[in-house]
């Protein structure tokens, strides 16, 4: 199945109120009723639009969460993740991990992913684009510091990519997935920097050049 483009609508109008009205409306709908059991008569009326006008803006529901999707990325975009050249290793990993943990467990945050890891099999495009527009962005914006680091002599790592990913990984433990099957509620920024300080040091032992 592919992801319909969305209806065209007048220039510059992408950003119109009544069209982040449409997608809050569709957000509440896929949120309660999960995406298959969701309809555009359903989201015109949480949106407090009529069908007529929904679909000036979208052709179908396959189209809106598309554009829920690209706001998720927009808000999960790399750039929030901070890595500075002039602090030390373990400083570094600390802040990237907390940030990375509290952009992926932040409160609704989870709606989208649990949304797209149920329908990524019959619209693999749209798992796709998310895996590459986040994860595997990620990854590769620590990869490419843990480079330098190997280049200066600081760490020793034949792989950046997986140390990368091993260490995002290690973040994760005990928080993303009951976080994510809502078992629990988002981790408080305490327990985010009890786990990610763990990780910095399992990832340090292995990967010091000085180990």
């Amino acid at each position: 199945m592919t992801v319909s483009a969305p209806h065209p609508v007048p220039a510059n109008d992408d950003d119109s109120a009544k069209r982040r009205q449409i997608v809050e409306g569709a957000r509440r709908v896929f949120m309660e009723l999960g995406f298959d059991a969701a309809s555009m008569g359903e989201i015109a009326k949480a949106a407090g639009v009529s069908k007529g006008t929904l679909y000036v803006y979208f052709t179908d529901k396959h189209s809106l969460f598309e554009s829920i999707v690209a706001c998720e990325l927009r808000k999960q975009g790399s750039e929030k993740l901070v890595l500075n050249e002039n602090d030390d290793v373990a400083t570094n990993l600390r802040k990237f991990g907390q940030g990375y943990m509290e952009l992926l467990c932040r409160p609704g945050g989870g709606s989208t992913v649990r949304t797209v890891m149920a329908i990524a099999e019959r619209m693999p495009e749209l798992g796709r684009r998310y895996y590459e527009e986040v994860p595997a962005t990620w990854i590769k914006k620590l990869a490419d510091y843990l480079q330098l680091r190997v280049e200066d002599g600081t760490l020793k790592i034949d792989n950046c990519e997986l140390a990368a990913a091993q260490f995002m990984t290690a973040c994760q433990a005990t928080l993303f997935l009951p976080y994510i099957f809502q078992v629990t509620p988002p981790p408080p920024t305490e327990h985010i920097a009890e786990v990610v300080e763990s990780g910095v040091r399992m990832f340090l032992a292995a990967y010091s050049a000085k180990a």
